[in-house]
């Protein structure tokens, strides 16, 4: 049988040094794992997890949450156990960055340093930690790309059947694996080898990765598919936060890093103008049909973030080649530079996740509802808005005693609205929208806090005001009904 592409022979892999690599990296996120912290999106998992969990929600896949709702169990209120997932994920990352550099020819040299180049992106060094699914994807997706690259070297098909395995896991992280695989179709279709598209096995592949994704995506169906609505909400959001597209394009390219970027764009000038790596251009052609897609879009900067490991692999591989024909060059500067960001990127994400933004409006919020008389409390409902305090309350220690959160913005006006036998709402947050739906609205309490303006958007800090809002006049299911919205910072 043909094959699709042959590299040169197979080292052995460089299990030493990538397992250093690998285990410096797993140190260092356990470590900055007990540092207690609070990220938004990481306390969004927890709290969909805790509460919320069902086969989709508006702006999630349900792995994430699932795997958060794990942890949680096994340990309640345990920011560490929290964190394990996730620093596996990235750890795994790392390992496998490694594998793709191997299986492309690449020697002892090329894999340390396609795994040092991962294990010294400012994104990952950031985020390596907090249980999000875009901490997750790196190691998906390079997982699913090392499979498709072994079956260009072995023609095995079966590997692609496992491909389609690993994207269908991926696509219940984050929906932007589809995207994915578009691109590739696409780009084989452009550039070849186009005789790849007519395998059985690559279609089979797909099969499973939908059959995979499939629950996730009847609930989308069934709630009208509100992850569509998304696209429009988050290019709201960044245009907010950075006013121009290419400014978010380039804060994605900065958070790569010095030295996987380096790689990354070493590996795409092979891919589109070396003869020898032609059979994958395909991947070059992919990597530029997202970059544009996520630039028209206006999506989020790390959309791209999990595709840089195998393009460093493939720019490790291709340094090693002209290593050997011009002889071997210093690579010790860039990834000094490289590991001194990346220990940056680190410490900033726990001034980012710093717990002292999230604290007060949880303890106060608690200490209010503690103080309702017990007969209120058995007929309240406890309701915040924008979403991003909802997150909060919901992912607050057990300790604190608060209720499951209500809300009407992002995925909580998707979720089921408070019981019937509610007739009064704890607010926390702008009681505007709902005082045409109660007759009587009182302030509490005030708290000075600090809300996320999104994923790395800053800190808008404000007084947010608990009201209590009694005797409500319509059904909780028209309410919701009519108020639920998708923008970043609720209506």
């Amino acid at each position: 049988m043909r094959r699709d592409f042959v590299t040169g022979p197979v080292h052995r892999f460089a299990a030493i040094p990538v397992a250093v690599t690998a285990g410096i990296v797993a140190v260092v996120h356990l470590t900055l794992a007990a540092v207690p912290r609070s990220w938004l999106d990481e306390d969004l998992m927890l709290a969909i997890g805790r509460h919320h969990l069902d086969i989709g929600a508006v702006d999630q896949p349900p792995l994430t949450p699932l795997l958060a709702r794990l942890a949680d169990t096994l340990a309640p209120g345990s920011q560490l156990v929290l964190a394990v997932p996730a620093v596996l994920a990235t750890t795994a990352a790392v390992v496998l960055t490694a594998l793709v550099a191997r299986e492309l020819g690449g020697d002892a040299r090329a894999q340390s340093l396609a795994a040092l180049g991962q294990a010294t992106s400012i994104a990952a060094a950031q985020f390596g930690h907090w249980l999000t699914p875009y901490t997750l994807e790196p190691a998906l997706w390079t997982a699913f790309l090392w499979l498709l690259l072994r079956r260009h070297r072995t023609g095995d098909d079966r590997l692609l059947l496992a491909a389609g395995l690993v994207a269908g896991v991926a696509a219940q992280t984050r929906f932007q694996v589809f995207a994915l695989g578009a691109a590739l179709v696409l780009a084989l279709l452009a550039v070849g080898p186009r005789n790849l598209l007519v395998r059985r096995a690559i279609w089979a592949g797909a099969g499973i990765a939908l059959l995979v994704a499939a629950p996730t995506l009847v609930w989308q169906a069934a709630h009208g598919w509100p992850q569509l609505g998304m696209a429009t909400a988050v290019a709201q959001e960044n245009t907010a936060i950075y006013g121009h597209p290419v400014v978010v394009a380039a804060h994605g390219l900065a958070v790569t890093g010095p030295l996987t970027l380096g790689l990354a764009v070493s590996g795409l000038l092979a891919l589109l103008r070396d003869p020898q790596w032609r059979p994958l251009r395909y991947l070059a052609v992919a990597y530029l049909l997202l970059f544009i897609a996520v630039l028209v879009s206006t999506g989020r900067h790390y959309y791209l973030t999990p595709i840089y490991p195998v393009l460093g692999a493939v720019g490790a591989v291709a340094l090693q080649r002209r290593r050997e024909r011009r002889g071997p060059r210093r690579a010790w500067p860039v990834v000094t530079a490289g590991a001194v960001l990346a220990t940056a990127g680190a410490a900033s994400s726990v001034l980012l996740a710093s717990p002292a933004f999230a604290a007060p409006l949880a303890t106060t919020t608690a200490a209010t509802w503690s103080a309702l008389p017990d007969e209120d409390r058995a007929r309240t409902a406890l309701v915040a808005v924008p979403y991003v305090h909802a997150a909060l309350l919901d992912a607050a220690p057990p300790d604190l005693g608060l209720p499951a959160v209500h809300g009407t913005n992002r995925a909580y006006g998707w979720f089921p609205p408070p019981p019937d036998t509610s007739d009064a709402m704890l607010l926390v947050g702008s009681p505007d929208l709902f005082r045409p739906y109660f007759t009587s609205a009182r302030p509490l309490r005030t708290v000075t806090a600090s809300t996320p303006l999104g994923t790395y958007g800053g800190l808008v800090e404000e007084n947010t005001t608990i009201w209590l809002l009694e005797d409500r006049t319509v059904t909780w299911q028209q309410m919701w009904s009519e108020l639920r919205d998708l923008s970043v910072i609720g209506r």
